[in-house]
């Protein structure tokens, strides 16, 4: 099969053909690749942002990129009953075992000995893949796979933070959104479809902002105009918001997102590469809270894919083959990708 991988970092990935992989566990499922997300994950693995975490022993390379997959099962394993050859389905990011403390709550990314096909095992950058049962969620007819891919992870890591939000977000709140980027357009509408919230998206970008008003926005902030903070203070009277959800959290976002709260708000934080420094008085006497949000589990994901296959949450997205699939980076790299990036094998 044709598969796109990293042999070395900070380099281009290699088109190659490698080995189908193939069912050897009862719960193995080979997945014939419809579709695979192109995320900065990807961009932060290739530029070894990952390898000490990921790659301790150096060993992990040569593999093939891909965590936002989606596609149709091609065989699986003798003790699988809930797919089949032929079912269209979305993968869980995670390859879970389904007994650990964190499988047994349901929290599928916090699985004690959990595979991460595309950063730590061959992904989806390719036209077959190996998972288990467990990640796969079958898809509504409406859907395919190119539509929904990169829900697997931009989708419910944006979802994940919204739902954590959405409890403190009554009618005449307002919700700030950072980065109106692959996530933060997904976010956009998924607060739109859970919460009465007004939805203030910054960032510096003009089009993506244009993007966000299209899909539900009902204020947009440039952050390269003037001072952001203030300005989203004015907006809301002058006390600051009740959230913020910052899919940046870096270059200067992770001061100026908890500066926009008022009292008792929250600053949920999605995006990395920055630190969050709040000194201690101003957490006491504002009483506002920090939350970090990780990816989603699997009830989030199918409950994701019922707000696509409604039409309340429109991936936007730029297709390239997966011959492309280092244009497809370049230009993500470069911020030409308005939405998602998909490569179609």
């Amino acid at each position: 099969m044709k598969a796109a991988r990293l042999y070395t970092y900070d380099s281009k990935l290699v088109i190659e053909d490698v080995p189908k992989p193939r069912v050897t566990g009862p719960h193995d499922v080979v997945i014939k690749v419809g579709a695979a997300g192109v995320c900065r994950t990807d961009l932060h693995v290739i530029e070894k942002v990952w390898k000490d975490t990921l790659d301790t022993e150096g060993t992990l390379l040569p593999f093939i990129l891909g965590h936002e997959n989606a596609g149709w099962v091609d065989e699986v394993g003798s003790a699988v009953t809930t797919v089949a050859p032929g079912d269209t389905v979305i993968l869980h990011p995670h390859i879970t075992c389904g007994v650990c403390a964190g499988c047994r709550r349901g929290e599928d990314m916090y699985c004690e000995t959990a595979g991460f096909p595309g950063l730590a095992m061959d992904g989806g950058y390719a036209e077959y893949m190996l998972t288990n049962e467990r990640a796969c969620i079958k898809l509504d007819p409406s859907l395919q796979p190119v539509d929904v891919a990169p829900l697997a992870d931009a989708g419910i890591t944006a979802y994940r933070a919204v739902k954590k939000a959405v409890p403190r977000l009554q009618a005449g709140t307002k919700t700030v959104v950072i980065g109106a980027g692959g996530l933060g357009h997904i976010a956009i509408q998924s607060l739109k479809a859970l919460s009465p919230t007004e939805i203030v998206v910054v960032d510096t970008n003009p089009d993506a902002l244009e993007l966000a008003k299209q899909i539900g926005a009902d204020i947009t902030v440039n952050a390269g105009e003037g001072d952001v903070v203030e300005a989203v203070k004015d907006l809301a009277g002058g006390d600051g918001v009740e959230a913020v959800i910052d899919f940046v959290a870096e270059h200067g976002t992770t001061d100026q997102g908890p500066n926009m709260l008022r009292q008792g708000g929250t600053y949920y934080v999605v995006g990395y590469g920055g630190n969050v420094n709040v000194p201690a008085l101003q957490v006491i006497f504002s009483e506002i809270s920090v939350v970090g949000s990780l990816v989603g589990n699997y009830t989030e994901l199918s409950e994701l894919m019922e707000l696509a296959a409604a039409k309340k949450v429109t991936l936007h997205s730029q297709i390239y083959s997966l011959d492309d699939a280092n244009v497809a980076l370049d230009d993500l790299h470069h911020g030409r990708v308005r939405g998602r990036a998909v490569l179609i094998p």
